[in-house]
């Protein structure tokens, strides 16, 4: 088996107010299924590691985690290397229930945004209340950036995640960094 290789190699942009680093590989899998049938719960929390999510909402410790992405789909994320053992667990667990799984690591991107700051720029890219109480640490949400297709969630206050396809890599990693420009704070957050 050849190294994973990311989109853009680990890139990392520190010329603005925030650092912006693609971070990587991580394993990811895609869970569809029927989340009121408790065995569906049940293999995707162990699967994950973590508890199952509410509603709009992200579980993460190290690089384990679980989000929330539809009443009918959860991302669980992993170790890289781990994720075949997991998925292969996984749809041995539902082999008797209606649930898609599929290892989606390698056609996603994944950026950490680092700044005390770091509302700003989500606020400049996606059309999300960033307010402290609007939006708290471990909420998660599906929206756009800058007209791409992401999802974010913030394990720390100071930090965001994003997962785009790895299509738009460049792109999404481009205006993150421009949002961050020395300069262009907003001050509002």
């Amino acid at each position: 088996m050849s190294d994973p290789v990311t989109a853009l190699k680990g890139a990392k942009g520190t010329a603005g107010f925030a650092t912006v680093t693609e971070i990587g590989p991580v394993g990811m899998i895609t869970l569809r299924g029927d989340f009121a049938n408790k065995a569906v719960v049940k293999a995707a929390v162990a699967a994950s590691g973590m508890t199952f999510p509410e509603q709009r909402r992200c579980a993460t410790q190290g690089d384990q985690g679980m989000a929330w992405m539809s009443p009918d789909e959860v991302l669980i994320m992993c170790p890289y290397a781990e994720v075949h053992d997991r998925l292969e667990n996984l749809q041995t667990a539902l082999a008797k229930h209606h649930a898609l799984a599929v290892n989606v690591s390698d056609a996603r991107a994944v950026f950490r945004v680092r700044s005390p700051k770091v509302r700003e720029v989500v606020a400049k890219l996606a059309p999300v209340d960033m307010d402290e109480a609007a939006f708290t640490i471990g909420m998660f949400r599906r929206t756009r950036f800058a007209q791409v297709p992401a999802a974010f969630w913030m394990p720390e206050a100071d930090v965001i995640q994003v997962v785009c396809f790895r299509s738009v890599a460049q792109y999404m990693f481009d205006i993150l960094n421009n949002a961050a420009k020395t300069g262009s704070e907003v001050g509002h957050f």
